[in-house]
């Protein structure tokens, strides 16, 4: 026997093993040992899913910021591609654009909130001064101080009515009959303001009335009764009202 025939033999005889032993198991007969496609995926998908694979991985907030400064780079990527000049030219319309509103800023100042248009005072059947105060009281005493601020302002106005200083009109609003009665009740034209822009306010804006503010209009109410009007080219109801007592409206 010569050398290539003997390693021939010896590889033959030998342990079968890797190809080897599957080569040889279709020569006698015995089919090879496989494993399913779908069990070698589960298999592999355990080992990987084990922790010693993932101790380096990102922690949840920077796959996030990854995910969206990704998204950015795609958008901006997407913009450039899209805008004369690319990259460049993109920039130059974002700073156009920011400029324009820099300019818009600065010419008409900060945005404000529009004011709520005055609205009428009364919205229901004519009531007397007297009864105004009456429901302001029930609402006082129940804590309601948005309906008992109302009432007592509308209680201050037809009070005026009843005593001639402000002539009866429908549709009429609080700053109106602010501004009206302060010409013939000069003394009170602050706290009739005042009272108005709080009427205004819990009525129409959104703001919430408190015990104070009706204590105002209550005072208002009680020092309006007691003031001597102040006729047209009369100077000495004023001088009279700023005198008594110390108390600037009061007259006897």
């Amino acid at each position: 026997m010569n050398g290539a025939g003997g390693v021939l033999t010896a590889v033959l005889a030998g342990p079968r093993t890797g190809a080897a032993a599957a080569l040889a198991s279709r020569h006698d007969g015995t089919p090879p040992v496989t494993t399913p496609r779908e069990a070698a995926r589960e298999a592999a998908r355990r080992e990987l899913s084990k922790r010693m694979y993932h101790e380096n991985d990102p922690g949840l907030v920077r796959r996030a910021l990854n995910a969206f400064w990704d998204w950015i780079d795609r958008l901006f990527g997407a913009a450039s591609a899209a805008t004369p000049g690319g990259t460049l030219g993109l920039v130059v319309i974002v700073l156009t654009a920011v400029a324009v509103v820099a300019a818009l800023w600065w010419r008409l100042g900060t945005p404000h909130r529009t004011p709520v248009p005055s609205a009428a005072l009364f919205d229901d059947r004519p009531r007397s001064a007297a009864e105004h105060r009456a429901a302001a009281e029930a609402h006082a005493a129940r804590g309601h101080w948005n309906q008992a601020v109302q009432e007592r302002m509308r209680a201050v106005v037809r009070s005026l009515e009843e005593r001639a200083l402000l002539d009866p009109r429908p549709g009429r609003t609080a700053d109106e009959a602010a501004a009206e009665a302060s010409r013939s009740l000069p003394s009170h034209t602050d706290r009739l303001r005042a009272a108005a822009h709080d009427f205004d306010d819990i009525t129409y804006g959104g703001r919430t009335g408190d015990p104070r503010a009706y204590q105002r209009l209550t005072e208002l109410d009680r020092d309006l009764e007691r003031t001597r009007p102040v006729l047209a080219g009369d100077t000495r109801g004023t001088d009279r009202n700023t005198a008594h007592d110390g108390h600037p409206g009061a007259t006897s």
